[in-house]
């Protein structure tokens, strides 16, 4: 007859079955990582990573040549890059950006299915409406837009130089019609002082941070410094030490002496901070919910769709590749290069 396992040795076996699981995870993703890199290299392809991405994406990023950065840095990087193939890990908008940019190259992502509520809420054909109902006004849209929106502006803007270029515009006595972003948007506004008409979009992971969370984490954190980006809401903006773009959230927590930093924007940001300055600790700023009752709990569910396997495969097979139409592209590049000067000039 046999015997029975005793109920320490049954919980044993259960820890050594789980190890065992962890260890096969972790072999399984590092002949992943491997298998990336001898694809990049057998496909003259490199690596552009959002830091929104997971960490392991943009360590691989890093580790093979690549580009860890905001959206416009990657497009830059790839188009300055001798890789023949881009593949762009982020959200749809940059691997379109990416192709307007370097229109001879291929244009890989890990999914095309991954988006942005701004640019999912800021369609091409009602933004075209918009626009025609204000023909007086000078159009402005964000990064985060598609190439057809982008191709019915004057200008394109990242976060990093929406301030600087609005405020040129006001100068020369241009009134704004702004998309999608209206909490960025608002910021512009009240900063420079420009007549700003709004397009009414939102990113879901910055338009759940709530002031007073905030307040609630500052009391607890005192000496803490808060960093914001400027697509979340007024009220948590109005809280904080600095507001402005990933590069400059990073930029800042490196530069300013404070030991701590309470940081609204995607956590996936967390990856860079903590590699630039290892010996101070950062907190992500409180949002709306937790688990299932928080949209996004300060990580973009399309960023998350970015992941080793459909990377490699995406590689492997030439997934995914993005395409824009010729045209569309020649219109999206005009303002795009009037961005791309202006930053030459004044950055």
């Amino acid at each position: 007859m046999e015997q029975q396992a005793s109920p320490q040795q049954w919980v044993r076996d259960q820890i050594s079955g789980l190890q065992a699981g962890v260890e096969s995870v972790e072999i399984d993703r590092d002949a992943q990582k491997k298998r990336i890199k001898d694809l990049l290299q057998a496909r003259d392809a490199v690596l552009v990573a959002h830091y929104y991405t997971d960490p392991e994406i943009q360590a691989l990023a890093e580790e093979t040549g690549g580009c860890v950065s905001d959206s416009l840095e990657m497009a830059r990087f790839g188009r300055d890059h001798p890789a023949s193939t881009l593949v762009v890990a982020g959200v749809k908008f940059m691997g379109e950006t990416a192709k307007i940019l370097s229109p001879d190259k291929r244009v890989l992502m890990p999914t095309l299915e991954a988006t942005c509520s701004l640019d999912i809420g800021c369609p091409a054909d009602e933004f075209s409406d918009f626009c025609d109902q204000h023909p007086d006004r000078t159009v402005v849209v964000y990064a985060n837009t598609s190439a057809a929106v982008k191709a019915r502006a004057d200008w394109v803007v990242t976060s990093s130089i929406a301030l600087k270029v609005v405020d040129y515009l006001d100068s020369q006595g241009e009134k704004i019609l702004w998309a999608p972003d209206k909490h960025l948007g608002s910021y512009v506004q009240r900063e420079t002082g420009a007549d700003v008409l709004l397009w009414d979009g939102a990113c879901i992971v910055h338009d759940e941070f709530k002031a007073q969370g905030l307040r609630d984490l500052m009391a607890v954190y005192p000496d803490a410094a808060v960093l914001v980006h400027p697509e979340s809401p007024a009220s948590v903006v109005e809280l904080a030490d600095v507001v402005g773009s990933t590069t400059q959230i990073i930029n800042a927590a490196r530069d300013l002496e404070n030991r701590q930093f309470i940081v609204a924007t995607d956590q996936g940001i967390f990856y860079k901070l903590q590699q630039l300055v290892p010996d101070k600790e950062f907190l992500i700023a409180p949002t709306a919910g937790n688990g299932a009752s928080c949209r996004s709990c300060a990580n973009c569910p399309w960023m998350a769709m970015n992941a080793l396997d459909n990377l490699a495969e995406a590689l492997d097979r030439g997934l995914n590749e993005v395409f824009v139409d010729p045209g569309l592209a020649d219109k999206a590049m005009m303002p795009l290069d009037r961005m791309l000067d202006f930053a030459r000039k004044n950055l």
